[in-house]
């Protein structure tokens, strides 16, 4: 604990105040961070105003996140009209379409996933119903549905893990698959006058984890690569690794850039939980490394999956990162990375 007070030590008081009240500082008041801190009352939404700008034609493009939805949504709006980044449980549709019309009038042209998972994906089928997409030329002409739906961009692996490609029985229903996929590396597009990258992080999370960066406004949603409120997911099961979520977490890093002093600057959105800065992130993957580092030793001892949970190699961390059920426990987040790093390969 006494190098963590040395690298408190030049920190602003504003931000020590504010990693006290987080439980960063104060460990047995932590455990209330294990729930998400930017809900309202249950099944309500909390719309926050995350960054933007004004172009230089006058118009104004704004970024907000919608939380209480499942996982987090990131809303880009501006005058050519809306882009959803990921668009939560099924059950919250309704509500999350009500967001967004109070938000603006225009219409839902794109969807973008940022990886598979339900409270991530479940709505995409009524949010891109709601939508529509801008055609050209005689494609309307020619296609019966062409202009009718939002497009819902994503990494190939989503569609993959939605859809049926071996011929069994899909495991989402059509309308909430992925219309545009990329392959690797990054799709770019650009809408409501800024640059926008959509990022592969390959076997993170899952093997199709998406990074979207918002680039004029500096605004980076992250999905479940990086959380605020749990020890991270890793699927192992649908390709997820504990290296590929490091290097993720590495790549996070580098993309931020801080204002002053460590502090501000890039506004990083995760899929769960409050927004974010660099600063942030670095203390998730820092923990994230050190945690992977102590499961990574006891293989080379020879200990077992039953022996390393019984270690307890979590315990200095648990106030502020385990939670009390599901995919963020201490025992779930040892047991998928023991698994992750004794699979073959």
């Amino acid at each position: 604990m006494q190098s963590s007070r040395n690298f408190m030590g030049s920190r602003t008081p504003a931000l020590v105040a504010f990693l006290g009240l987080a439980g960063l500082l104060n460990p047995a008041s932590a455990q209330q961070n294990a729930a998400p801190q930017n809900q309202g009352a249950a099944g309500e939404l909390r719309v926050l105003k995350v960054g933007g700008f004004r172009g230089a034609q006058g118009g104004e493009t704004s970024i907000y996140m919608i939380a209480g939805a499942g996982g987090n949504i990131t809303v880009q709006i501006g005058d050519m009209g809306i882009l959803v980044v990921d668009t939560g449980l099924a059950s919250m549709s309704d509500k999350v379409l009500a967001a967004l019309r109070k938000l603006s009038d225009k219409s839902i042209q794109y969807v973008i996933n940022t990886h598979v998972h339900a409270d991530h994906t479940g709505g995409n089928d009524a949010i891109r119903s709601a939508g529509v997409t801008i055609t050209g030329a005689n494609v309307t002409g020619d296609i019966q549905d062409a202009g009718s739906g939002a497009q819902v961009f994503a990494q190939d692996n989503v569609l993959q893990r939605m859809s049926a490609p071996s011929g069994s029985q899909a495991a989402v229903p059509f309308g909430s698959w992925p219309t545009l996929t990329y392959l690797s590396g990054r799709k770019q597009m650009y809408f409501n006058g800024e640059p926008i990258e959509i990022i592969h992080q390959p076997a993170a999370h899952t093997d199709g984890d998406s990074f979207v960066f918002f680039r004029r406004s500096d605004v980076i949603a992250t999905g479940d690569i990086f959380v605020t409120t749990t020890y991270p997911f890793i699927d192992v099961a649908r390709g997820g690794s504990i290296n590929g979520e490091i290097e993720a977490l590495n790549n996070l890093v580098d993309m931020a850039v801080t204002a002053f002093q460590d502090e501000g600057g890039t506004a990083v959105i995760p899929g769960h939980g409050r927004i974010c800065d660099q600063f942030d992130v670095v203390l998730f993957r820092d923990m994230v490394t050190i945690l992977r580092d102590r499961v990574q030793a006891s293989i080379k001892k020879g200990m077992t999956l039953e022996q390393v949970k019984a270690a307890a190699l979590t315990k200095d961390y648990d106030a502020r990162w385990g939670a009390k059920s599901g995919f963020g426990t201490a025992g779930s987040f040892v047991e998928a990375v023991y698994t992750s790093l004794t699979q073959k390969k």
